[in-house]
């Protein structure tokens, strides 16, 4: 039996997303921006998909942009928000953000911002209270993960975005984990930039959006057409989008969430009964797919290994940085020490995974944990 349990790096695509891919580069292959016939019904695809999509987050549709994913915008989020404040020299995250965030703090710390690392407990909440303290009439930007891709912890939009709201300071959301799984309202958290993707919720890969509150003003970081608002050049990738779209339609919040919190529950039970095996986030406010755990004495690499051979597929944390064999910087930010995150495993569900699918790898499991450990 093939089990596939790393849906927070990717997810299976939907057949019904692989039909609407194919049929949109049959059928609306003109270029959007182009004048004639073909191009306006591109355009008119294009619009309809932005639309669904921006509802979603109860957004308008003139405050969402395609990009090519999480990563580009993340990237145009943090980036061409600081750059578009020269005024501001001061941005806020926390210690337990994805690559694509950290990585642009650390770039504008060596262009000469003042970072602030949040610190997380030990279940994995940022510190609001330093938060609240950290906000200067200097400060740019609040970038704030929703749903951990590691532990799965879910942070207060509300509560953060309230703060920011009260300091007069702009608040950024990854919500590339969270979409579809925790209902989100950009309006009701003031939230004003939110990052989203499609492969996390059975989309093609190479797609994702940008919420950008009207009146947010980005600086522009490519040139070309005046594409996405004149904010994102280039010619829009409509199957891709309009794939994201269907997916998106496709999804129930409420029924889909209750089945894979039902899988998680199962799993959190039986490692929870597993000696020298302990959970690492939160039980409650947590992910509904996320399950991530410490098998003390078994590195991860041996775990996954043994699991390769039985066709059951988990992951070890972030995906991106998956091949660079450092201890996670999430683990160690909720306290700990290399040598228990490196014997930390991400178990991810999707809607698509059977009760079966959990029993078998539990046993699995259990038996590699004997065989290593004997």
């Amino acid at each position: 039996m093939k089990v596939y349990l790393d849906n927070a790096a990717t997810t299976p695509v939907l057949k019904e997303v692989v039909e609407t891919v194919k049929d949109a580069m049959l059928n609306f292959y003109g270029n959007p921006e182009s004048l004639n016939e073909e191009g306006t019904k591109a355009n008119e695809a294009l619009e309809n998909a932005r639309k669904l999509i921006a509802n979603s987050i109860n957004a308008s549709s003139n405050e969402l942009i395609f990009t090519s994913g999480a990563t580009e915008s993340n990237n145009l989020a943090i980036l061409g928000l600081a750059y578009q404040n020269k005024d501001k020299n001061h941005v806020i995250t926390t210690k337990i953000e994805h690559p694509s965030v950290l990585n642009c703090f650390e770039k504008l710390k060596k262009q000469g911002y003042e970072v602030t690392y949040l610190d997380v407990d030990k279940e994995g909440y940022a510190d609001l209270e330093q938060l609240n303290d950290s906000i200067t009439d200097k400060t740019a930007l609040v970038s704030v993960i929703h749903g951990n891709h590691e532990i799965g912890t879910i942070q207060s939009l509300n509560l953060i975005g309230k703060i920011c709201k009260e300091k007069d300071v702009l608040f950024h959301v990854d919500a590339s984990q969270s979409f579809l799984k925790v209902p989100i309202d950009v309006k009701k958290d003031n939230i004003s930039l939110l990052t989203l993707n499609s492969h996390k919720i059975h989309g093609p890969k190479g797609v994702g959006a940008l919420y950008i509150k009207q009146g947010v003003k980005l600086f522009k970081m490519e040139f070309g057409g005046p594409q996405e608002f004149d904010i994102r050049p280039g010619t829009q990738n409509v199957p891709a989008i309009l794939g994201f779209a269907k997916a998106v339609e496709l999804n129930n919040i409420e029924k889909d969430s209750a089945y894979i919190r039902k899988l998680r529950d199962k799993l959190i039970r039986e490692f929870s009964a597993m000696p020298k095996v302990s959970l690492n986030g939160p039980i409650a406010n947590r992910l509904c797919n996320n399950v991530n755990v410490t098998i003390h004495g078994i590195e991860n690499e041996r775990m996954l290994m043994h699991l390769n051979e039985k066709e059951i597929y988990i992951g070890t944390g972030s995906a991106c940085t998956a091949k660079t064999m450092k201890a996670s910087h999430v683990l160690k930010a909720i306290g700990l020490k290399d040598e228990d995150a490196r014997c930390s495993i991400r178990i991810s569900l999707s809607k698509l995974n059977t009760e079966k699918e959990i029993d078998y790898a539990l046993t699995e499991i259990k038996k590699a944990i004997k065989e290593i450990r004997g």
